[in-house]
């Protein structure tokens, strides 16, 4: 089972990213104690030569974080037909402990991903570099967390025994059930709505206005995190039900199967990315007041805050257009 081709892609490029932020560590901790920009030593001119190899490295590692986890989810869906008791993703990931920790990290990297993205893209913008302490600082602290997250991964692949009787979202996703998820499905369709569309249209909001006047950086961040979670709460709470056209199927992973048209992609990824953008308005907001910085700053924020504001609007209409096309009635009229 380890030899399936998504397994192996997955895991080699864990593997790759692992060994080359090992390698770049002590670069990073070399630049973080001894970068001048204003020095015309031997060894600045040699760091600000090797920071160019070392950025363009980072940005592929941080760019297949974000690739890889549609793929983990993709190959989790894929590989459910293998498993006794398994009828989507649900199955896979709970065949041992380490399913759904891969999941939420690979998730969490994702987004750490695209705000370290952002960062670097300002800072590759500056004539003078002002981020490049913060931005391999800030990797530093982020490679034990892309590290944990390969193991979790890796402990995921290598106990996957297809001889093991597994639970499917029927259990997980039911009433009965003390998780997080399980509570979310658990509420009533009109309090989910007025959560969903509100935390959507604030969302949305906050986005054209930092898009059209370019202020509220943290508030959009701060929107868009609040966006992703009603987004998730949304799907299992009423979209799905909508999509199923049953009241009481409450799986987020069932609308990837291709019997529903493979409509979770619709969702998952203009939400996905939506989040991604307004996160990463916040992370580059602090630097908005460094001279060289303020005009990409500012420029930059206003991409970012027009990505999420149109991701955020897709999400919105991709599921108001499931809901009055679906035959399901969960409200009275």
């Amino acid at each position: 089972m380890i030899f399936q081709p998504a397994i192996i892609a997955l895991l080699l490029a864990s593997a790759i990213c692992v060994l080359a932020l090992a390698a770049s560590a002590p670069f990073a901790v070399e630049l973080v104690r001894r970068w001048d920009i204003n020095s015309g030593s031997e060894r600045q001119l040699r760091l600000e030569r090797r920071t160019y190899l070392f950025s363009t490295l980072l940005v592929f590692i941080m760019t297949a974080q974000l690739a890889s986890v549609l793929l983990f989810v993709f190959n989790a869906e894929k590989m459910s037909g293998m498993f006794v008791g398994a009828m989507c993703a649900v199955g896979t990931l709970n065949v041992n402990p380490w399913g759904f920790p891969a999941l939420n990290a690979k998730i969490a990297v994702f987004f750490l991903a695209a705000m370290w993205l952002a960062i670097n893209h300002v800072d590759s913008r500056a004539r003078d570099y002002p981020l490049v302490r913060i931005k391999y600082a800030l990797l530093l602290l982020l490679a034990p967390l892309l590290a944990a997250s390969a193991w979790t991964e890796a402990q995921f692949f290598l106990n996957l025994k297809a001889d093991v009787i597994t639970s499917c979202c029927g259990s997980l996703f039911s009433e009965g059930s003390t998780t997080l998820a399980a509570e979310a499905s658990a509420m009533e369709p009109l309090p989910a709505m007025l959560l969903f569309y509100g935390a959507m249209g604030l969302a949305i909001g906050s986005a054209s206005y930092q898009w059209a006047f370019g202020k509220g950086g943290y508030a959009t961040a701060t929107a868009a995190a609040l966006g992703f979670a009603a987004g998730i709460s949304g799907i299992l709470a009423f979209i799905s039900l909508y999509i199923y056209e049953h009241p009481h199927h409450h799986c987020p992973f069932c609308v990837l199967k291709p019997e529903y048209g493979y409509q979770g992609y619709a969702l998952y990824i203009p939400l996905f990315l939506a989040t991604a953008a307004g996160l990463a308005t916040g992370a580059i907001r602090p630097f908005a007041g460094i001279a060289s910085l303020k005009t990409v700053v500012a420029e930059t924020s206003r991409r970012l805050a027009a990505v999420a504001s149109i991701g955020f609007l897709l999400t919105t209409a991709v599921a108001t257009a499931m809901i009055l096309r679906s035959n399901l009635i969960l409200l009275e009229h």
